[in-house]
């Protein structure tokens, strides 16, 4: 594999390290390890790691929630390792949890990203994600999170 080049796979345990590692480089809250073991198994089919030639590059958290009207993928986490950006690995992380959610009769993705975070709000755009409205004090600072969603046409 080029050092360029990457894959995509389901996520498994023996990963939780090294995706732990990207969640403390790329947030100001990461994850506890007992929560992305938990998301591993509660998300299994929906939950995915890129890898490169210096191995896990990114990982990407989504699960499907049923709302008992609709089915929406949702985006939990997601974060590429900073030297591996700038190449795709997110882009095709979250295109790899949208054909998953689709799977499962998913009809839109959403997620929530921070109101200052204008290079994730960028990249989302650039994916067909549009905001649909904003949460006041959502982040454990009291920032407010903008929800933003693709609808899948299908």
């Amino acid at each position: 594999m080029r050092e360029d080049s990457h894959r995509i796979r389901k996520m498994s345990p023996a990963d939780i390290n090294s995706v732990q590692d990207i969640e403390r480089i790329s947030f100001p809250d990461p994850w506890a390890r007992e929560t992305l073991e938990e998301a591993l198994v509660t998300f299994s089919d929906t939950v995915f790691v890129a890898e490169n030639a210096k191995g896990i590059c990114g990982y990407i958290i989504c699960g499907v929630e049923d709302t008992g009207e609709e089915r929406y993928g949702h985006i939990c986490s997601l974060a590429v390792d900073p030297e591996s950006r700038k190449h795709g690995v997110g882009a095709a992380l979250v295109r790899r949890a949208e054909n998953a959610a689709i799977i499962q009769k998913a009809t839109a993705m959403q997620l929530e990203v921070r109101v200052s975070n204008s290079s994730a709000i960028s990249f989302y755009t650039r994916l067909g994600y549009e905001p649909v409205f904003q949460i006041c004090g959502y982040y454990s600072n009291t920032e407010d999170a903008i929800v933003m969603m693709r609808w899948f046409r299908y």
